[in-house]
């Protein structure tokens, strides 16, 4: 690790404090050292050296010429690492799995339900002091240190190794239903491709007797136990819930979810097979077909009658809910997982950029297209919610009780069957329900398969399209228990405990790690080398005490009052909240095993382990000119 390839001599003595190169050495005193490898004495290498392959850190491999020397400057060749084909592809990609389902329906819910234009104000702020921040950190790391979640830590913090671990689980774990949620959307666009279509009416072989269609032409009268065509077709030809029970008797798989699902897995196989070279590629159209459809339906939702109910009851402020502690809670846990720090994503994209590439600019480029999202997409909602309202000659709070999916699945759907051209309107929704959907699980997936790769190079970076191929049969076995008729009540129970609490311990344990172990001077001197400058004081003030604060608050808010499950008409036992958080701790729990493991198989004294526990172990490469140095 100290010597240079291409010389065997010994190092002269520096000062401390100062910088000194002989042989070809150059270090850098007194935490950093830079190793510059060049052939500046003329060294020849002998006949047994000639041709050895020397392995560096970040997935380089340094390589000594076999030709002769002939006096002149030898210089390693380097394999690079895979970088992206163009700036844009990047900005795509993280724009693409930031901005998620999550974005079309949670947003504008928790927006209305928090006190609508008035929910603006949390939000920004957790945004400017808690998201943002997180984000840049991630995209710095990745991009300086370019590994993986696994790997990483042996440039930072070897002990905290297992949050890496972590992380890959919970990508699974969200593998495993989110998909499920885009086979709902893909079975709809099936749906969709019919002149007329088949939620509209209550004479499908589906429907029963408290169906009720209001858009219909006849006088209807609505009861307490009447449900809508719409709603009968996402439970009951979609879903089959009432094929099921609950969670203790989830019923048969349905064959034609599974279809859907394994079309859809097929789709992200041949995206992400080979790497970022055609994954970028691909993101081109999941990325910006969405914008295109958004723009469309928000067009259309402002021209419906009714529209201006539907925002007014959005952006209308209640100042009273700033009051409420919840409402803090929601618009920090929103802007966190909108903007998904703390999945490995960041890192994995963000390790295959060109080294001094402004991952500054990006990270505030993409989280404020990210946000602004989320807030248009409160227009394309709402406007056809006010629409709906006015259809049904209600208030608008009437129509907006549907939350989660079902605003998109059973409300949407209707108001879009009722429209006309509603095929058309319909084709083009669910076609970007999907589109957001891909690119989401394109990052999940990529994160995974950087980490294990960086992790284990030898035995499978010239495999990764076998490896991505058993990734995503894994995935998508793990999948099965949400094809049951009673899957949608296990995609709940994932989607609130399995990852949540999860993720933000991953990141709460991250910051302190970056922050506190590897140093906030180290992390900023990291960004300087990269940039040309090193952050200024609010973001070392955000990294160093904000931003963990920020993640403990929201984490001990949700522990302190878990959420109470209720889907449908079915009601969680108490049960089920156990087995959630076991879940969610399956993940976690790798961070103190991998700590103990660490501790117990490092030589030394307790405090000789720990102290080598928590200082990094491999070096980083960093350009220099055409010559690569290692910072230790």
């Amino acid at each position: 690790e100290t010597e240079p390839l291409t010389s065997k001599n010994d190092v002269s003595d520096c000062s401390k404090g100062e910088d000194c190169k002989e042989n070809g050495l150059l270090v850098r005193n007194p935490k950093s050292a830079l190793r510059l490898v060049e052939d500046g004495n003329k060294v020849h290498p002998s006949q047994g050296d000639k041709g050895e392959a020397a392995q560096i850190s970040n997935g380089y491999s340094g390589v000594q010429s076999s030709g002769p020397c002939n006096g002149e400057q030898q210089l390693m060749e380097l394999e690079d690492r895979e970088t992206w084909s163009k700036k844009i592809d990047f900005l795509l990609s993280v724009i693409g799995y930031a901005v998620d389902l999550g974005n079309v329906w949670r947003f504008p819910y928790i927006c209305y339900q928090n006190g609508g234009g008035a929910f603006l104000i949390p939000y920004t702020i957790m945004a400017i002091f808690g998201g943002i921040p997180l984000f840049y950190m991630e995209l710095a790391l990745g991009q300086y240190h370019r590994n993986g979640c696994i790997s990483i830590w042996r440039k930072i913090c070897p002990i905290f190794k297992g949050i890496g671990f972590a992380i890959c689980i919970i990508d699974l774990y969200v593998a495993s239903y989110y998909n499920t949620i885009m086979a709902w959307a893909f079975y709809y666009l099936i749906s969709s491709f019919t002149a007329e279509l088949p939620w509209t009416s209550c004479t499908n072989p589906w429907n029963t007797g408290n169906c009720t269609n209001y858009f219909s032409k006849d006088n209807v009268s609505w009861s307490l136990h009447s449900t809508s065509p719409a709603e009968e077709f996402y439970t009951r030809q979609i879903l089959q819930v009432h094929r099921s029970n609950g969670l203790d008797d989830l019923g048969g798989i349905s064959w034609q979810l599974t279809l859907c699902l394994l079309l859809i897995f097929t789709i992200v196989y041949f995206s992400i097979w080979k790497g970022v070279k055609t994954s970028g590629k691909v993101v081109w159209v999941t990325a910006t077909f969405p914008y295109i459809i958004l723009f469309v339906l928000l067009v259309r939702g402002a021209t419906l009658p009714g529209a201006w109910r539907g925002v007014v009851y959005y952006l209308k402020p209640d100042w009273q809910k700033l009051l409420a502690t919840e409402v803090w809670v929601d618009a920090a846990a929103q802007i966190f997982f909108s903007l998904g720090p703390g999945f490995g994503v960041l890192l994995a994209y963000a390790s295959y950029n060109k080294f001094h590439n402004n991952c500054y600019q990006d990270a505030l480029v993409t989280s404020t297209v990210n946000c602004l999202t989320s807030f248009v997409s409160g227009f394309v909602i709402f406007t056809v919610l006010g629409y709906m309202a006015e259809m049904r000659n209600e208030d608008v709070s009437e129509v907006a009780k549907d939350t989660g999916p079902s605003l998109l699945f059973i409300t949407y759907a209707e108001a879009i069957a009722n429209m006309p051209a509603s095929t058309f309107f319909a084709i083009i929704f669910f076609l970007m329900l999907l589109t957001l959907g891909l690119d989401s699980t394109f990052a999940g997936l990529e994160g995974v398969i950087t980490g294990v790769l960086d992790e284990f190079p030898h035995v499978w970076s010239k495999r990764r399209e076998l490896f991505v191929l058993g990734l995503t049969i894994v995935c998508f076995l793990g999948s099965l228990a949400t094809l049951t008729f009673g899957g949608a009540y296990v995609v709940k129970l994932f989607e609130e405990y399995a990852t949540g609490p999860a993720v933000l311990t991953v990141v709460f344990l991250e910051a302190v790690a970056v922050s506190w172990f590897y140093g906030i001077t180290q992390f900023c001197n990291d960004v300087k080398e990269m940039l040309g400058s090193a952050p200024g004081w609010y973001w070392r003030v955000c990294w160093v005490a904000i931003s963990p604060l920020f993640l403990l608050f929201v984490t001990c808010s949700f522990l302190s009052n878990p959420p109470e499950l209720r889907l449908f008409d079915y009601d969680y036992p108490y049960w089920t909240t156990v087995v959630g958080y076991c879940i969610g701790t399956s993940s976690i729990i790798f961070i103190p095993i991998y700590m103990v493991y660490r501790l117990v198989v490092t030589p030394g004294t307790l405090k000789e382990r720990i102290l080598k526990s928590i200082t990094p172990e491999t070096a980083t490469e960093i350009p220099f000119g055409d010559i690569r140095m290692n910072a230790v």
